[in-house]
């Protein structure tokens, strides 16, 4: 069973400023099960998935489901520069049980919800299975003549077989199946995969898919013009574009609290780099943070880091 819990203010503290100048100052809470807020202007709403069931199916650490309180604690405490600007708290879908799936068609609705109000969602979580549930939540609020991209900041594909129910490596494969199933193209931007975290039989799946991938090794900022092209290239194909951003690509110097770490991942200056491009096209339409596992983090450094890509982000909305 999935459930959808509201926020509370509690969970957001830190110190105070002269002029409510602290996101835990700032922020204003929304129970989606009463509806949305008379919010004008630009809105962005935050909604956390607790769920690691999608990673246990796929033999990760457990631990992600508490990826949302991790990162709204160090959210909490850092300035807001954006009074004009509104940081809505949009609480919490819960997976309490194996049932992964209803919890990803209950993130879906939200997401829904949170477009239909013209509000920018932001997904925090929680495994990377809630990329399924949030896409859900796009497709269906779309036009359906619109081409929706995904680029997706990750050492991993995520195209395995649901075999036969789904987990954390296999949304965006299903993406590609609910899109062919309606006739829709399949565009898809993989920046940081690693050679070494994918099979080959991943890499054809890939390959048959039309997938755009930019490895590892080429994804540093020595190849900055290089990515900005292949960047520059998928965004005009495009109508809407959906950012993920998977938080075991990152260095396990930067991210130790994920549930597949490895020293190899990519670093920060390129993904910060990315992003300012990506929201520059004014294409982007809904993000996601995944895989955040307060359980094998050290001195909260991957919460903050997540915190602190979040901060930068509600910059360029």
């Amino acid at each position: 069973m999935a459930i959808y819990q509201s926020t509370d203010p509690a969970k957001y503290s830190g110190k105070t400023g002269k002029g409510a100048d602290y996101i835990h100052e700032q922020i204003q809470y929304a129970d989606l099960s009463q509806g949305f807020p008379e919010v004008k202007g630009n809105v962005i709403g935050i909604l956390g998935y607790a769920c690691d069931e999608g990673v246990r199916r796929n033999q990760g650490r457990i631990g992600a489901a508490g990826g949302p309180e991790a990162i709204r604690s160090q959210l909490a405490k850092m300035p807001f520069h954006k009074t004009e600007k509104f940081l809505i708290d949009a609480g919490t879908v819960l997976c309490d049980d194996s049932d992964l799936e209803a919890a990803q068609q209950l993130t879906a609705q939200k997401v829904q919800l949170l477009l239909q109000h013209s509000c920018f969602p932001i997904i925090i979580g929680g495994g990377h299975d809630m990329a399924w549930g949030h896409f859900m939540g796009i497709h269906s609020h779309v036009k359906q003549n619109e081409r929706i991209g995904i680029i997706n900041f990750d050492a991993h594909l995520d195209l395995r077989q649901p075999e036969p129910q789904g987990n954390s490596g296999t949304p965006f494969l299903q993406i590609a199946s609910l899109l062919e199933n309606v006739g829709q193209e399949f565009h898809y931007l993989c920046l940081g995969v690693r050679k070494d975290a994918n099979s080959t039989t991943l890499l054809n799946t890939a390959q048959k898919l039309g997938v755009d991938i930019v490895f590892r090794e080429n994804f540093r900022l020595d190849f900055l013009v290089q990515i900005t092209k292949t960047l520059e290239g998928f965004l005009n194909k495009v109508d809407r574009a959906y950012v993920t951003i998977d938080l075991d690509g990152f260095s396990s110097a930067f991210a130790p609290g994920v549930s597949a770490p490895s020293p190899l991942g990519f670093d920060t200056d390129v993904v910060l780099s990315c992003l300012e491009k990506i929201f520059a096209s004014k294409k982007v339409i809904s993000l996601d943070i995944a895989e955040m596992n307060p359980t094998y983090d050290q001195d909260n450094q991957t919460a903050k880091l997540a915190a602190g890509l979040l901060h930068q982000i509600i910059d360029w909305i």
